[in-house]
């Protein structure tokens, strides 16, 4: 009996050291991934001291022109960030880089960061890289505000071989929280971030599918409310060309808010990865508590706030690393 206790406890022991290991490994990964200790609010206070002020201005130009401005920088910085790390490789034009790849289709705003880049450029030469411009750009889209940490530095590589590992509207949502934890973002970030869509639109042709041919049966998804789908199907008819736009946020497609959510919850989601991410377990609670029907700690904006500091973050370059552009579009 002696022995089977000592062998019990020896297991019990050798469980926790495991998961004090692997808790340490993940603690390690994170901090490798999110690189914000590396960057400095105010970084270019000395070097070019109007930086914040002409990127902020810029977008204030553009998006009173057209208010999809704002969607889209919030999709291109994100879109930056999960490949090779928030580097500004995402804005390269070349016949194989990430610009070029299906996962990134319909990206644009690319205009609004080469414009600011060229005022930067007139007044403080080869000082602020393009990835800090697109990260102070995401944050001045006329939602919450936050503190940009700067310093980045741009990358010198990019692949459209690169963008596969991008998350999508189609993946589920255990492969999604994959693809975030991957990059130190947790269930609740992939929930706070998922809900940029409260602004811009979607094209049909990633919408149909769930109206028309769930299951390659003819049949309709399940989890969208009997009447959002009705209306989806006026949108967005059968035998249409799929490049219609449809508002991802049906209550205030260009305000930022919690109105999102509360589509959600009620079966309105357009996108089927914003719809399933009230089915998971993990991701449930965040989604009911952002649609205000639990209590907050936490709203969403401060939430939003707090993911797009950490997005900004991963995989940064900084000191030596990378470089400066001249133009953004275009290696050094």
């Amino acid at each position: 009996m002696i022995n089977i206790a000592l062998c019990i406890y020896s297991a019990v022991k050798l469980k926790l050291i495991m998961q004090k290991i692997v808790i340490f490994f993940t603690l390690i990964q994170t901090f490798s991934v999110l690189g914000t200790a590396d960057l400095e609010v105010g970084f270019y206070q000395d070097s070019c001291p109007n930086t914040e002020q002409i990127v902020r201005s810029t977008m204030e130009q553009h998006y009173s022109a057209d208010l999809k401005i704002a969607p889209a920088i919030l999709r291109l910085h994100f879109h930056d960030c999960f490949v090779r790390g928030c580097d500004g490789s995402v804005l390269i034009s070349s016949s194989s880089s990430e610009k070029t790849s299906p996962f990134n289709a319909g990206l644009s705003g690319f205009e609004v960061i080469d414009d600011a880049k060229n005022r930067l450029e007139s007044g403080c030469p080869g000082i602020v890289s393009c990835a800090d411009i697109l990260a102070l750009a995401a944050r001045d889209t006329g939602g919450p505000s936050w503190e940009v940490a700067t310093g980045r530095r741009d990358g010198s590589v990019s692949s459209a071989l690169d963008t596969f590992n991008l998350p999508t509207p189609f993946d589920s949502v255990a492969v999604l929280k994959q693809k975030f934890l991957a990059k130190g973002l947790s269930a609740q970030d992939l929930v706070t971030l998922t809900g940029a869509h409260t602004i811009g639109r979607a094209e049909c042709r990633l919408v149909s599918y769930r109206l028309y041919n769930y299951t390659g049966k003819g049949d309709v998804d399940p989890s969208i409310n009997t009447n959002f789908a009705n209306i989806l199907s006026m949108q967005c008819p059968r035998k249409g060309s799929g490049r219609n736009l449809i508002p991802m946020d049906t209550g205030s497609p260009d305000v930022f808010d919690s109105t999102f959510f509360f589509n959600v919850v009620q079966g309105n989601g357009v996108l089927e990865s914003d719809q399933k991410i009230l089915d998971d377990m993990s991701t449930r609670a965040y989604v009911r508590t952002y649609a205000g029907f639990d209590q907050a700690a936490n709203s969403f904006e401060s939430a939003f706030a707090d993911a797009m500091q950490k997005m900004g973050g991963i995989e940064v370059k900084t000191g030596s690393e990378g470089n400066i552009r001249k133009v953004c579009s275009v290696l050094n």
